[in-house]
């Protein structure tokens, strides 16, 4: 198979998986107008183009329209998106806001800028939503995003908490939406690089390798390699959720159990196929 056969069965791959994320979770409805955030990295320009392709043979009619939020950091190629818009025939709007000079000034050298960044770029996003009249905000994060936020709130937040595949803003303004939720980070990297997209590295925050996020990335990277299909299987997990097996009252009222209460799975959870401790041998109880 030539290579061009092959980045066409991702191509379908890809979009296969964004329609099926769109149709579970009932992300894009007839007559939404969806803003498209656009970095210029690998993740959104997959974004745009899933979209695009759905857009074509969807039953229902919705706008797109792509969004660059320009920060003006140093040496920031500012014509590459807007002609790359253009090339692909998708209605934009490029937004400066000089974000790169507030967060150099008020976060200390050395450390993590995300969060100030992020809170930033949101609230510009919002506001530019309401502007062009999106009740939909789409946003590149994938599989592996999702995944990867769990342990983090897990691991160093104390929280059983990931991203969604689709809520609504805080502001209860618009519906933030991400299709590419059910897509690897490795399909889409690989798709990136057959469609040769003018990626655009985001240098803001430097390297900053010891971030809490990639510490988590490298944890996955390596369950995946010794243990493939880790990943896939707790997104599943988090599709599958048994509020009756966990710890949180507000869930599940632990309190008021009795003798009487009867939930879906009970204590034979344990003895599910598969569910075993490496190495255990069998034993019999007496009585």
């Amino acid at each position: 198979m030539t290579a061009s056969n092959n980045l066409q069965k991702l191509r379908k791959y890809l979009e296969s998986r964004t329609g099926k994320a769109i149709g579970d979770y009932n992300m894009i409805e007839d007559g939404d107008t969806v803003l498209v955030c656009c970095s210029g990295g690998k993740d959104s320009y997959t974004l745009l183009a899933m979209l695009q392709a759905l857009r074509q043979r969807a039953p229902i009619r919705f706008r797109l329209i792509a969004m660059n939020l320009d920060q003006k950091q140093p040496g920031f190629p500012a014509d590459i998106l807007p002609r790359y818009f253009e090339s692909v025939g998708v209605e934009f709007r490029i937004v400066e806001a000089d974000t790169y000079s507030l967060v150099k000034e008020k976060i200390p050298a050395g450390k993590t800028t995300c969060s100030l960044c992020s809170r930033l770029r949101r609230g510009i996003i919002y506001r530019t939503a309401k502007e062009l009249g999106a009740n939909k905000i789409a946003l590149g994060h994938h599989r592996d995003d999702m995944v990867h936020t769990l342990f983090l709130n897990m691991l160093f937040g104390g929280k059983l908490k990931a991203m969604p595949p689709k809520l609504v803003t805080d502001d209860g303004a618009h519906v933030v939406i991400r299709p590419l939720a059910y897509c690897s980070e490795a399909d889409i990297a690989k798709f990136a690089r057959g469609m040769e997209f003018p990626i655009i590295p985001c240098n803001l925050c430097g390297s900053q390798d010891n971030l809490q996020r990639q510490k988590i990335r490298e944890m996955m990277q390596d369950w995946d390699k010794r243990y493939p299909g880790r990943t896939e299987s707790v997104l599943t997990a988090m599709q599958n959720v048994v509020p009756s097996h966990l710890a949180d009252n507000a869930l599940f009222d632990f309190a008021g159990l009795t003798l009487e209460t009867r939930v879906e799975e009970g204590d034979i959870v344990f003895d599910a196929p598969g569910f075993t401790l490496a190495g255990a041998v069998p034993i019999s109880l007496p009585g």
